[in-house]
């Protein structure tokens, strides 16, 4: 299956390790990853916020990228999910607004016409590759460990722009496909909150309080690690998690997986392969739980 694929931001700068995970799994799952390397930035929100008609501008030429290859734009960053799926509703529903998007971007040589697809690897497990495809990639069960989901804002919010309301599944795709890989889903409230990320820069405790509690919540429920589509979720659970620890004033220590890392790691690839070995807080802990031969 041909898909264009939108990398974004972090996973080439701030996460490398999702980038190279999502590399990784796209062969087992029958992925062809056409990827826009000149694509622009989203604008993870803030851009919108500041300059919507930029905001538009920008998107609607990623939009029309993946539409100029005849594929579905893949995500792996639920930020860039939520950001183009929220400008392509609005394009869609808004003549004059796509028209002044497409004065701006023909000068690229783009057009888009409004025919655009967007999907993160999460909802195209189910929906485009299947469930049959991704239990047959399984070659290590990770049977022992319980994980928690952590779903983050923009992979669920707002609901008619991501289409939540035609197929309100995707609210439980993380649980589902935690279990299809063997392992136990951890039920807990914080797992569909925010991980406080968009307020780092100018509230700080707060932010890493927000992002404690939820992992402190999860492990007190029994989770080994989380996983989360989101790499700017990543980025507070995973790299402020030492300072979470001391806002709070209370050990943490629980490990944050990418998704396709949590793939790659039930397809067989090695833990080094998926750069499990460069995260803030140590994978070591869930790793040995484990049966890493295949």
């Amino acid at each position: 299956m041909k898909v264009a694929f939108y990398p974004g931001c972090v996973s080439k700068g701030a996460c490398p390790e999702l980038y190279v995970s999502a590399k990784a799994i796209a062969k087992p799952l029958g992925l062809e990853l056409e990827e826009l390397t000149e694509a622009p930035c989203t604008g993870a929100g803030v851009l919108g916020e500041q300059n919507p008609d930029l905001a538009d501008s920008l998107n609607g030429l990623t939009l029309a990228m993946a539409e100029s290859k005849g594929a579905d734009l893949m995500t792996i960053c639920s930020t860039c999910q939520g950001v183009l799926s929220s400008v392509n509703h609005g394009l869609a529903n808004d003549q004059s607004r796509l028209a002044k998007v497409n004065s701006t971007i023909g000068d690229q040589g783009f057009r888009y016409g409004g025919h655009t697809k967007v999907k993160h690897l999460l909802w195209m497990l189910f929906e485009d590759i299947g469930f049959e495809r991704v239990a047959a990639a399984v070659k290590r069960k990770l049977t022992g460990l319980k994980i928690a989901p952590f779903y983050g804002c923009y992979i669920l919010r707002p609901a008619e722009a991501l289409g939540l309301r035609e197929r309100p599944e995707r609210k439980t795709y993380l649980e589902r496909l935690i279990a299809l890989l063997g392992a136990e889903p951890v039920e807990y409230r914080g797992a569909t909150k925010c991980c406080g990320f968009p307020m780092l820069t100018f509230n700080r405790e707060k932010s890493l309080s927000m992002a404690g509690n939820h992992i402190l919540e999860a492990k007190d429920k029994g989770a080994d690690l989380l996983v989360t589509p989101c790499p700017l979720c990543h980025l507070n659970l995973d790299g402020q998690q030492p300072d979470a620890a001391r806002v709070l004033q209370k050990p943490i220590g629980v490990p944050i997986f990418h998704l396709p890392q949590l793939l790659g790691l039930a397809f067989g690839c090695e833990p080094e392969e998926l750069r499990l070995n460069h995260h803030v807080v140590p994978t070591k802990g869930a790793l040995e739980k484990v049966e890493l031969k295949v």
